[in-house]
């Protein structure tokens, strides 16, 4: 799906950046190094602020020449006044909030739109792991041992699917990211998501 300008960026950024507009107004939450949102910035023009938590991260986002601020999704979001965005992006994060339904209601009230990816821990191979093996799995996606993941409220897909909707939240697009075994990679897909899919991608809106 990505195109040879997103080739650079992670699969789910990737994916992510074809469904924002030129010239939008972006709040990417969790923006990490600014991967996304430089690229957002010099190739569609957009409005581009951050937030992330990491200064280590601020710092090399600010490096980059993006206007991005130390920030903590599960705090200063409800700062935000509503509607000031017309995209707000939060990629493999909402898994590491302490509150993710309150995050994904701030996001659907500042933003239009918000687009959320997300490792889906309804995975076969995660299901088998834990039936052979007992023990909490590893995989690609989820690649940390339990004791020392950031992630405090995996789900599945479906279980999202279950709380954009008990949030009020159209689902406008869904992407499922699958790993490619012929190509040796991950890329969007929309089969079997649940049980198949590695991970997720949505775009969403306040119903």
């Amino acid at each position: 799906m990505s195109s040879s300008g997103t080739s650079n960026l992670r699969p789910d950024l990737a994916a992510i950046a074809e469904m924002i507009p030129d010239g939008a107004r972006v709040l990417d939450v969790g923006c990490g190094d600014g991967a996304l949102l430089e690229y957002l910035v010099r190739t569609k023009h957009v409005d581009g602020r951050g937030i992330e938590l990491s200064q280590q991260n601020v710092n090399a986002c600010v490096a980059r020449g993006l206007a991005v601020v130390q920030g903590d999704a599960d705090a200063d979001l409800a700062e935000y006044p509503g509607g000031v965005f017309d995209f707000v992006i939060l990629s493999q994060t909402i898994q590491a909030t302490e509150k993710p339904a309150q995050v994904l209601a701030d996001m659907l009230r500042i933003g239009r739109q918000a687009a959320i990816s997300l490792p889906n821990f309804g995975h076969w191979r995660v299901r088998l792991s834990l039936l052979v093996g007992g023990r909490m799995p590893r995989t690609e996606a989820l690649g940390y041992y339990w004791y020392d993941t950031p992630n405090i409220h995996l789900c599945t897909i479906a279980d999202f699917v279950d709380l954009a909707r008990k949030n009020g939240a159209v689902i406008d697009r869904a992407l499922a990211l699958k790993h490619d075994t012929v190509a040796g990679e991950m890329r969007p897909d929309a089969w079997g998501p649940n049980l198949f899919a590695q991970g997720a991608i949505f775009l969403l809106r306040k119903s």
